[in-house]
C-alpha cells in the first residue's frame, strides 16, 4: 500500500503477511479435498478440525461443533435468520434494529414479505439501541432477535450481552442472533463470559480481521435448533454444504491468534488514542462539523463525521485524489445516492447524513497516514463549501435557507 493512505478497515483489512504464510502450503501442495478418504486427506481434515478448535477456544466456545464455517457474514447472517424460522415453522415474528448491516435488514425485509411480521427497534440521536422499545416488541410469538453488536458505520457499540438477557428474562425460548461482524479484533468476546451466555448464535467475517475475504464463521450454540440453509453435502457438522474452503479457515484461525495477541497487548487503545487525535485536530479547524454517534460508546477505531452544505461522495473523490481512502457509510451500499440509514435512525440532519464521511483505523495505520488526512480535508471542505449554494461565505457559515436544516 505504498503512497496509499488507507483509512477504511471496517470496509476490509488487509491479509497480515503471518496469515498468508500460514494459507499458502493448502493453496499449493496440500491441496486435497480433505472429504476424501486417502491419507493425506484425512491428514488436512484434521489440521481443519485443530483450525476449528482454536477458533473456538478464541470465540469462549463450549464444543469445537459450534463453530460452523461459512463464506461470509452475510452469509451467516443469513443461516442464523433463515435456519432459525424455518426450525420453529409456528413462530412468524422477527425483531431487529433500524441500524442494522444491509445483511441483516434486507434479510428481514425479505421474509416480512413472505409473511413474517417484524418489528424495527429505533436508536437515539447517539444511536444507541431503546431497549425499552425492544423488550416491549418481544411476544411469545418471536421466533429470532438480531441485534448488532458494533455498528460498522458509527462504531457505535451496543451492550449485546444486556440486551440478550433482556429479552430471554421475558421470552426464555426467543433466539437471539448478534451480527459481530465490526466487533471481533476490537472488543473481547467470550460467548460464555458473563452476558454473552444468553446470545445463540453470532456471525462475523475473515476480511475485518486481516484475512482473506471469502470465509466467516456462524457459532451455533449447542442446542440451538438450526436448519440447514445451504443443501448439497455432509459438511460442517451436516448444517452447511459446500468443500471444505481449507485455506481460508486455515487463514481464519491465524487471523483469531493475532487478533487475540491484539487485545492483550493493548493495541486498541493506541489506535483509539490515534482516533482521538484525529477527530481533535478536525474539530479546530473545520465549523460545522459533527462526529456522529459522539458521547456514546464507540469501538476505538471508528469515525463517523458530517459536514453541512455539502455532499459525502464529493468528499470521497477529492480525497481519492490525493490517494486517501476512507467510506461513505456501509461498503455494501456506497454505490447508493440516498444518505445512510443509521444516521438518518439517529435523527441526523439530511444535509449533514448526505455529506457524512467514515473513518476506520486499524492494525498498520501510522500516525503519518492520519496526519496527512489531517491536513488535506480541511482544504477540500472549504473548496467545496465555497461552490456550495447552502454555504454563506462572507461569515463562513451555512446560508439562511440552510441553517434550519443544521445543528449548530
Amino acid at each position: 500500500m505504498k503512497d496509499l493512505y488507507y483509512l477504511d478497515y471496517n470496509a476490509t483489512t488487509p491479509v497480515d503477511d503471518r496469515v498468508l504464510d500460514d494459507m499458502l502450503p493448502y493453496l499449493k501442495e496440500n491441496f486435497q479435498n480433505p472429504s476424501s478418504s486417502y491419507a493425506s486427506a484425512m491428514t488436512i481434515m484434521q489440521e481443519v478440525e485443530t483450525a476449528r478448535k482454536s477458533i473456538a477456544s478464541a470465540t469462549g466456545a463450549s464444543s469445537h461443533d459450534e463453530i460452523i464455517f461459512t463464506g461470509s457474514a452475510t452469509e451467516s447472517i443469513n443461516h442464523a435468520i433463515r435456519g432459525t424460522l424455518k426450525a420453529y415453522p409456528k413462530k412468524n415474528h422477527i425483531i431487529t434494529s433500524a441500524v442494522e448491516h444491509p445483511a441483516v435488514l434486507e434479510t428481514c425485509q425479505d421474509i416480512k414479505r413472505d409473511g413474517y411480521k417484524l418489528s424495527v427497534i429505533d436508536v437515539n440521536s447517539k444511536g444507541e439501541l431503546d431497549i425499552e422499545e425492544l423488550k416491549a416488541a418481544v411476544t411469545p410469538e418471536t421466533a429470532i432477535i438480531s441485534i448488532m453488536h458494533a455498528n460498522n458505520e458509527t462504531g457505535v457499540v451496543f451492550d449485546i450481552g444486556k440486551i440478550a438477557k433482556s429479552a430471554k428474562d421475558i421470552n426464555s425460548n426467543v433466539v437471539f442472533h448478534t451480527d459481530a461482524t465490526q466487533a471481533f479484533g476490537k472488543l473481547p468476546i467470550k460467548m460464555n463470559d458473563g452476558n454473552f451466555k444468553y446470545i445463540d448464535l453470532l456471525s462475523m467475517s475473515g476480511h475485518k480481521i486481516y484475512a482473506p475475504k471469502g470465509i466467516g464463521i456462524l457459532y451455533s450454540r449447542k442446542g440451538s435448533r438450526l436448519r440447514k440453509f445451504i443443501t448439497g453435502g455432509h459438511q460442517e457438522f451436516n448444517k452447511r454444504a459446500g468443500t471444505t474452503n481449507v485455506p481460508f479457515i486455515i487463514a481464519l484461525a491465524k487471523a483469531f491468534e493475532l487478533i487475540g495477541e491484539d487485545l492483550q497487548s493493548g493495541k486498541s487503545k493506541k489506535i483509539a488514542g490515534l482516533r482521538d487525535y484525529l477527530e481533535a485536530e478536525l474539530k479546530k479547524r473545520i465549523p460545522y462539523m459533527r462526529i456522529n454517534g459522539e458521547g456514546a460508546e464507540r469501538l476505538s477505531n471508528t469515525s463517523n463525521m458530517s459536514f453541512d452544505c455539502i455532499e459525502g461522495e464529493s468528499i470521497l473523490f477529492e480525497l481519492d485524489r490525493n490517494n486517501i481512502c476512507v467510506s461513505s457509510g456501509s461498503a455494501c451500499t456506497s454505490g447508493s445516492l440516498e444518505p445512510s440509514h443509521v444516521l438518518r435512525a439517529m435523527n441526523v440532519p439530511l444535509t449533514s447524513a448526505h455529506s457524512s464521511i467514515r473513518v476506520s483505523l486499524g492494525r498498520f495505520t501510522k500516525k503519518d497516514d492520519v496526519d496527512h488526512f489531517i491536513s488535506t480535508l480541511p482544504g477540500i471542505v472549504e473548496a467545496l463549501r465555497n461552490i456550495s449554494p447552502f454555504w454563506d461565505r462572507k461569515n463562513n457559515k451555512p446560508d439562511e435557507k440552510a441553517l434550519k436544516y443544521v445543528m449548530p
